[in-house]
Formats: C-alpha cells, sequence, structure tokens
C-alpha cells in the first residue's frame, strides 16, 4: 500500500522566474515553469505571461509534469511566471521506511532504477558502497549518501557546466545544485534505491535560481534530500520530476536561443 506524506504546518512562498530570450530565427521550445499542487504545496495563483503573444500549447509529460509549447519568434521575447504557494514547513523524515527490494516496487518506479545520461549508477557502486557503510537500509542509506554530499561536495559554480555528469562530480567533488543532485541520484540508483530528479524554487538558496535536488523512494513513497545544505529543509515549490537534468529543463531549444537574463526571485508571504 503507497503511504501518504505527513500533514505539516504550511507557510504561504511566492516564487517567480522572469526569462528574457533572444533569437535569429524562429526557434520551438517546451517550457516548464508551471508546478502542480501536491502533497506539500498548494499552488493557489499563478500568473504566466509571454512577451510578444504567442500561440501557446500545453501538455502533461511522462512524469506528469505540465510542459508549454511555442515556437520563439526572431527578436527578444520575454517571458515571466509567478506562483504563489502554501508550501511544507518542514520535510517527512522517517528512519524506519525500509528498503523495497527491486521484485516488490511499483512498476512506476522501476525506471528510476536505471542509469541515465547524467547519472550513470552502473559506474558507482563501489563509492556507494563505501558511503552507506554501516547505515540502516532505505531512509538510513539515502540519508547518509545526502550527508556525504554536504560533506565532500563543495559548492562552486565556475568548474561545471551542462555536460557534467555524476561520474564527474564523484571525481572532482565540486559543483553547484544540479551536480549534488546527480550524484545522490546515481548512488542512490547503484544501491538499488529509486531516485528521481527534482527542479524548483526554495526559500534557502544564497542567491536565488531554480533549484534542484532529489527525492528516493523507500518504505513505499518518495521522500526529499537536498545534499547542498546540512539539513533538508521545507518551503520548496517543486515544478518539475524526471530521472535527471535532461527531463526537467525549464527551457528545451530546438535551435539556437540564446538567454540574455534570468531573474529568480522567491519571497516568504505574498
Amino acid at each position: 500500500m503507497k503511504k501518504s506524506a505527513t500533514i505539516h504546518p504550511m507557510s504561504l512562498l511566492t516564487a517567480s522566474c522572469e526569462i528574457d530570450f533572444q533569437a535569429a530565427y524562429p526557434v520551438p521550445v517546451v517550457l516548464m515553469l508551471r508546478p502542480r499542487s501536491g502533497p506539500a504545496q498548494w499552488i493557489f495563483h499563478e500568473e504566466y505571461s509571454i512577451t510578444p503573444r504567442l500561440p501557446v500549447s500545453e501538455y502533461t509529460d511522462i512524469f506528469d509534469n505540465l510542459c508549454q509549447r511555442t515556437v520563439i519568434p526572431v527578436g527578444q521575447t520575454k517571458l515571466r511566471a509567478v506562483c504563489q504557494a502554501d508550501t511544507a514547513d518542514t520535510v517527512d523524515v522517517d528512519f524506519n521506511a525500509a528498503y523495497i527490494e527491486p521484485q516488490d516496487l511499483p512498476e512506476s518506479v522501476l525506471h528510476f532504477l536505471l542509469p541515465s545520461r547524467y547519472c550513470p549508477s552502473d559506474q558507482l557502486g563501489a563509492l556507494a558502497a563505501e558511503v552507506v557503510a554501516g547505515a540502516t537500509p532505505g531512509y538510513g542509506q539515502v540519508e547518509a549518501v545526502r550527508r556525504w554530499l554536504h560533506r565532500h561536495i563543495a559548492y562552486r559554480t565556475d568548474l561545471t557546466d551542462t555536460a557534467t555528469t555524476a561520474l564527474d562530480t564523484a571525481r572532482s567533488r565540486q559543483g553547484v545544485c544540479r551536480d549534488f543532485a546527480h550524484l545522490g541520484i546515481a548512488l542512490c540508483r547503484a544501491l538499488n534505491i529509486p531516485a528521481r530528479m527534482v527542479a524548483g524554487y526554495t526559500l534557502d538558496l544564497a542567491v536565488p535560481d531554480i533549484h534542484a535536488w532529489f527525492e528516493a523512494y523507500v518504505g513505499g513513497r518518495w521522500f526529499v534530500f537536498d545534499g547542498m545544505h546540512a539539513q533538508t529543509a521545507g518551503h520548496r515549490i517543486a515544478i518539475a520530476y524526471g530521472r535527471d537534468a535532461t527531463d526537467v529543463a525549464f527551457v528545451t531549444q530546438f535551435g539556437w536561443l540564446t538567454i540574455e537574463r534570468l531573474g529568480v526571485v522567491v519571497k516568504a508571504g505574498g
């Protein structure tokens, strides 16, 4: 039986993302900037605008993310997405959440066990075993991974890029939030624990930006983990879920497109 999330006290969070695009020719894009309501967030207000006005269609992808399709025209295009949400003040923690054998996992989570483009988990088995040595199978192992990330990976914004994989991060021991998430995911999958990437907003960043963290499936449900911080805090708005950064990109472009400005603001209250 699927376990439900604990009901936590909620607080209002307002988040906005503004993007200025520049295109030399029409470029098709898929955008992912509309969060859904869920157990830890209630999206009660949204604004979404594109200037100039463009025809937009929306669909739900295989991970249940809301995606918007359009074609960015020649010249400058401005996009603004704002949401207000009641968000959980804390995340669920359950050290009794047990490891589930692969043969007993729901079919819907099996693909989160497999290696993916940025998470070559099949090459990180030895490191995973070392990181979780002595930890209780299940939640305890994932928390051991999260603590190891916080202690051993340095936050650096100038040494990784969109080609950096979890294996690269394991070797360099440095990176940004997506690198922390990719390595956490890969280490979990190397232990046969389903893990997925989450992109969204959170309050606890020194410089507001689209943030990335990961979730692991133990004890019959998904739990939130963030290796960038000493403790995994609440006050998060999840926008997109996927196997790795490929699936949760807020802009996927099919041609040459320049992002001239990206501005993110996250604040408590309205």
